[in-house]
């Protein structure tokens, strides 16, 4: 009889795990106004299958953190997978767009796969090299969103919108296997009660640094929800691109996130937390305003519109994996609960971020609309780096008194 995993996962299906999480986000995007049709309903309804999937992800990162504290990693991922793949199976067998939204929300379990690698790799490492292999990690996780948009689109040509979720139910079996046999449980400092791991919740408000190491990654983060939402209508209304020729332009802001993720792997164990953060804000906000230059010259075409936003990709591959280090490493021994809160802050942020863009961008129906709006998210994220730089320098001037 096969035995479960006791040991600690293998890097590749922290990969496996992570990339499922991501994939499941923007993999049908090329397919919305098909599905739309299909449904006979407007577009708006069925993008909520984007917007309402955020809210529900973020709601439960609440919960899978304190419950990866309490019961381990290990259980909380398989459940979360297993959940996503009976979703899965529902949303391919749908005929109406009620049933369609309930079960893609429930596919937001999945989420618990991204939502705990970072603790799982911080359970065993300390911070900056925490930084440095979050950086590696999230190069992988880059790899599925970056050739998500563009299966799908492909899927959706050949097959219809509903082979998304038939890709999605054996994606699904594959990884709950594959985390069955590797996926050893790595918290071994578990805490006594499930309540215990709330209570921690206004310790890790009460924190400074918490606060801009949060809010950093969610409006990092955000030029990434505000792109996705906007980037479709943009390409319908001013390019004219087919859903597979989308899917290669929505994939190609990953190509730079997998660059700035490569960077951070080699440099984030040399340099600190914040100074990687400022510079990932820095070149997203200079590739932006590069980008709105170009489009006051005349220059609107995919390769401005879509060129410029790779180094908003870049941009995040700095600076995500050390906010995500620094969130942990707030209070260690809270790990998991520190990554399900920020998590929710992230993905909360990313709905309401969404949401805005889509009424904007709908409004303005502008290629300006789009960068303007991820710059003003960027310039944020850049002003909460500082917001930590400066309350470490105060602290270490306390510490040195």
């Amino acid at each position: 009889m096969f035995s479960a995993a006791t040991t600690p996962p293998k890097f590749f299906t922290l990969i496996l795990m992570s990339g499922l999480s991501v994939m499941s986000l923007n993999m049908f995007l090329p397919s919305l106004a098909n599905m739309a049709e299909s449904f006979n309903t407007d577009y708006a309804l069925v993008s909520i299958s984007i917007a309402g999937y955020l809210g529900v992800t973020a709601t439960l990162q609440l919960i899978l953190g304190p419950l990866s504290d309490r019961y381990g990693r290990r259980p909380v991922v398989l459940c979360g997978i297993a959940v996503f793949t009976c979703a899965s199976v529902v949303c391919f067998l749908s005929t109406s767009i009620e049933v369609f939204l309930i079960f893609r929300m429930l596919q937001g379990s999945v989420s618990a796969g991204i939502a705990l690698s970072s603790p799982i790799v911080r359970d065993t490492t300390p911070a900056n090299e925490a930084a440095s292999k979050i950086g590696y990690l999230a190069m992988g996780w880059a790899v599925a969103p970056m050739i998500a948009p563009m299966l799908g689109g492909v899927l959706d040509e050949q097959f219809g919108w509903r082979s998304n979720f038939m890709f999605f139910t054996l994606a699904g079996i594959i990884v709950l296997i594959i985390c069955w046999f590797d996926l050893g449980e790595t918290n071994q400092q578990r805490s006594s009660s499930f309540s215990e791991q709330f209570r921690s919740y206004p310790d890790l408000f009460r924190s400074r640094r918490f606060w801009g190491y949060a809010l950093c990654a969610t409006f990092s983060v955000g030029t990434f929800f505000i792109f996705i939402v906007g980037a479709p209508l943009i390409a319908q209304e001013h390019l004219d691109l087919s859903a597979a020729q989308l899917g290669f332009f929505i994939g190609s802001i990953t190509i730079g996130f997998i660059f700035g993720n490569f960077l951070s792997g080699r440099y984030a164990s040399r340099f600190a937390l914040t100074t990687m953060m400022i510079t990932g804000r820095i070149v997203a906000i200079a590739g932006l305003c590069a980008g709105l230059f170009l489009f006051s010259l005349g220059y609107v075409n995919e390769w401005t519109v879509f060129g410029t936003t790779i180094f908003s990709g870049i941009g995040n591959g700095l600076t995500s994996p050390s906010t995500n280090s620094g969130v942990l490493s707030v209070r260690p021994k809270l790990a998991g609960s520190a990554s399900g809160l920020s998590g929710a802050i992230l993905v909360g942020g990313g709905a309401l971020l969404s949401s805005l863009s889509g009424s904007v961008i709908t409004a303005f129906t502008s290629v300006y609309a789009l960068h303007v709006l991820m710059l003003i998210s960027a310039a944020i994220g850049l002003i909460a780096a500082w917001y930590v730089l400066y309350v470490d320098k105060q602290m270490a001037q306390l510490e040195a008194a």
